[in-house]
């Protein structure tokens, strides 16, 4: 006799990680941010998005629901707070 066990795995889908911070951009701006994506910069780890609103800044790093954050990056939030900045890892849920 021969079993045959059939599993279903119920797979949620997320979006990428460019797709979920294109959303998070416009939801800043939507609450009066102005936002700029960081690219290149001369500190290698610094969180991609600087949200700026007078006397609010904020420094975010853009994670995908199963992105790994960075040594480096950790150092730089870490680094950033201790500046005195709002600095946080959003990460898709």
């Amino acid at each position: 006799m021969i079993c045959l066990l059939i599993v279903f795995v119920k797979q949620t889908k997320t979006m990428s990680e460019a797709t979920y911070q294109s959303k998070l951009i416009k939801k800043l701006e939507a609450e009066g941010y102005y936002v700029l994506k960081l690219i290149k910069t001369n500190k290698n780890g610094i969180p991609d998005l600087v949200a700026l609103k007078p006397d609010d800044v904020k420094f975010i790093e853009v994670k995908g629901a199963k992105t790994l954050v960075s040594k480096l990056q950790e150092y730089r939030i870490e680094e950033l707070k201790k500046l005195g900045f709002d600095a946080t890892i959003d990460r898709e849920h």
